[in-house]
């Protein structure tokens, strides 16, 4: 059974710490890791950064060989740092147990860390591999994949499978809401009464089939 787990790691017992020193208020999130012949080399995105200043003048740390800036977009700059596989990090114990690396997001607090394996066992295992190395980590969750379902098995009707669908699709349920019921009416063909009900007795019978049903 396929296994997910977050892991949690302070700032200062990862290399990319020295990042946040020119940039304290920002997010760093790992792209991809390419594993190469004695190094990691991890692509990151810094939001808001000042390119100019991104270079290995400011950043010394034993775990980093190098770090330049690949490409900008829209004000985040896209970089590419050489990795030293000697330095034991949370990087090197992915890459050294049977775990799939899944996201990373840094800020200047903390670092969240998201992996998948195959069997729980596997998970165990990086997890002593970080002990064991002195690799300061902490799980903070737990959890099996759960296979996908269709609205059938959510107990929802066409109708109620339908507006759902379209209501999240259209941005109804984004902040700030980007369509009105009207206008899912409208599209439907419907009164907008008529999606009003269809969306809370969808709503309702989602709860009931999801967190109520996880919690019983």
């Amino acid at each position: 059974m396929a296994i997910e787990a977050t892991f949690t790691a302070t700032e200062g017992e990862f290399p990319l710490a020295a990042v946040f020193g020119d940039f304290p208020g920002t997010q760093i999130e790992l792209d991809r890791v390419v594993p190469t012949d004695g190094a990691i080399i991890p692509y990151f995105w810094i939001e808001d950064a000042d390119i100019a200043t991104i270079d290995m003048s400011n950043v010394a740390h034993p775990g980093i060989h190098d770090i330049r800036v690949i490409d900008t977009v829209h004000g985040n700059a896209f970089i590419r740092i050489d990795w030293d596989f000697e330095y034991e990090s949370i990087l090197t114990a992915i890459l050294e147990t049977e775990v799939e690396l899944i996201s990373a997001i840094g800020t200047q607090a903390n670092w969240t860390f998201d992996i998948r394996a195959e069997e729980q066992e596997a998970i165990s295992q990086f997890h002593t591999y970080c002990k064991e190395h002195e690799i300061p980590v902490e799980l903070t969750q737990l959890h099996a994949l759960s296979p996908l379902r269709s609205g059938h098995e959510y107990d929802l009707t066409d109708a109620q499978r339908e507006i759902l669908t379209l209501a999240y699709t259209r941005g109804y349920y984004d902040s700030p809401r980007q369509l009105p019921q009207q206008a899912l009416a409208d599209e439907l063909g419907i009164t907008r009464q008529a999606v009003a009900a269809r969306l809370k007795r969808g709503t309702r019978r989602l709860i009931a089939s999801t967190l109520i049903a996880l919690d019983e």
